[in-house]
C-alpha cells in the first residue's frame, strides 16, 4: 500500500515538473526578402509553417526551415487560413482588400474574394465551415462560404477587429482594439449577440480560447485577461511583457503563451479554470511580437528582424535592417 501511495505521488510529482519545464530556443530560420510581417500559421496537417511578409507569403519547412514556395502577390498580407480538406488556403490582403486563395499542394492562385476594408485576421471555422476575415478599416467581419468562395455575410461589430476564434459551437468570439471588447457573434445566423468589456484590459490584441474550460485569453497593455466565454464575465488578470499582439493557446499542454514586442514571451499555465500562473518568461528579440503554435511538437515559432540603432529619445519605429528578417523557433528542454 505504501509502495503505491509512492508511486503515484512519484508520478504526480514527474507530471508537475514536466508541466512546469523550460522553453528554450532551438533554432532560428533566415528569409532574406525585404518587408514587414503579421501572423504566422502552420498547418496542422502538414510540416509547412506559412509567414505573412510584405507583399507574399513564405512556406518553409517547419522542422528545418528550408524554402517551400511562395505566394506572390499578397499586397500588405496579415494571416493565413486553411481548409485542409478541400486543399485550398486564404490569405488575407490588407492592402488590397481582399483574400487570396491558392492552392494548398501547388502553391497555385486560385482566385481572389473582394472583402471588407483591410482584412487582418483571417480563419476557418470548423463549425460553420466558414472562412472569416477581421477587416480593421470597415470594423467588421467578411463571412467566405469556401464552396463558393464569396462573401455570404458582413456583420458590424462597431469598432476595429483584431483577432477571432470559435468555441467550435456556433459562437465566434472576436478583439475589438480600441473599445476595449470582446464581441460575441452568432456564426449560424450572423448576429452580434453581446459586447463585453474586459476593463481593466486595454487595446486588446491577440485571443485565444481554451474550450474544455470555456475560458478566453485577450492580450492587452501589459496584461492578459481571462474571461468566461459563456457570459463575458472577467475571470483573472495577469501581468505579461509590453507590446503584445499575439496569443498562443497549446490545448495539450494548457499553456498561454504572449508574444511581447519588447522582446519576451510569457508563459502562463492553466491549472483549472479558475487557476492561472505565470511560471516563465522567455527572452527573445525587439519585435518579435506574433507568434505561432504548433500543438504536434509543441514547439512556438516568433517573427522578427533586427533594426538599426536609435538615438535617446526617439520613439519612432525603428527601421528594420534589410535582409535580417528571421523567424525564432523555441522548443522544450
Amino acid at each position: 500500500m505504501k509502495k503505491s501511495i509512492f508511486l503515484v505521488a512519484l508520478a504526480f510529482c514527474v507530471l508537475q515538473i514536466f508541466a512546469q519545464s523550460k522553453f528554450s530556443q532551438t533554432n532560428v530560420f533566415h528569409i532574406a526578402s525585404p518587408g514587414g510581417w503579421d501572423y504566422i500559421s502552420i498547418n496542422p496537417a502538414s510540416n509547412k509553417l506559412y509567414m505573412s511578409h510584405g507583399t507574399q507569403v513564405n512556406i518553409l519547412d517547419k522542422i528545418t526551415g528550408d524554402s517551400l514556395g511562395v505566394i506572390a502577390n499578397t499586397a500588405g498580407v496579415h494571416g493565413i487560413a486553411f481548409i485542409n480538406a478541400s486543399n485550398k488556403g486564404y490569405t488575407s490582403n490588407g492592402r488590397t482588400n481582399d483574400v487570396t486563395v491558392f492552392n494548398l499542394t501547388t502553391n497555385e492562385v486560385i482566385s481572389r474574394i473582394p472583402t471588407g476594408e483591410n482584412p487582418d485576421a483571417i480563419f476557418y471555422d470548423e463549425f460553420s465551415k466558414k472562412i472569416i476575415t477581421c477587416n480593421g478599416r470597415s470594423k467588421d467581419l467578411s463571412v467566405i462560404d469556401p464552396t463558393t468562395d464569396k462573401v455570404v455575410a458582413t456583420i458590424p461589430v462597431g469598432g476595429k477587429p483584431e483577432t477571432a476564434v470559435s468555441n467550435d459551437a456556433g459562437h465566434v468570439y472576436v478583439n475589438v482594439e480600441d473599445k476595449n471588447e470582446i464581441v460575441d457573434i452568432d456564426i449560424t445566423k450572423n448576429v452580434v449577440l453581446a459586447h463585453w468589456s474586459i476593463m481593466p484590459g486595454e487595446s486588446p490584441t491577440g485571443l485565444a480560447i481554451d474550450n474544455a474550460t470555456h475560458r478566453l485569453f485577450a492580450g492587452c497593455e501589459k496584461q492578459l485577461i481571462v474571461l468566461d466565454a459563456t457570459n463575458g464575465k472577467v475571470v483573472d488578470k495577469l501581468p505579461i511583457g509590453d507590446g503584445c499582439d499575439g496569443v498562443a493557446f497549446d490545448n495539450k499542454l494548457k499553456f498561454i503563451f504572449t508574444s511581447n514586442g519588447e522582446g519576451t514571451v510569457t508563459v502562463i499555465k492553466e491549472n483549472s479554470a479558475t487557476d492561472f500562473k505565470v511560471v516563465e518568461t522567455l527572452k527573445t528579440k525587439k519585435g518579435a511580437r506574433t507568434i505561432g503554435n504548433d500543438e504536434s511538437t509543441h514547439n512556438i515559432y516568433l517573427p522578427t528582424a533586427d533594426f538599426e540603432k536609435q538615438e535617446a529619445g526617439d520613439k519612432s519605429r525603428p527601421k528594420m535592417i534589410p535582409g535580417s528578417f528571421q523567424i525564432l523557433v523555441f522548443g522544450r528542454k
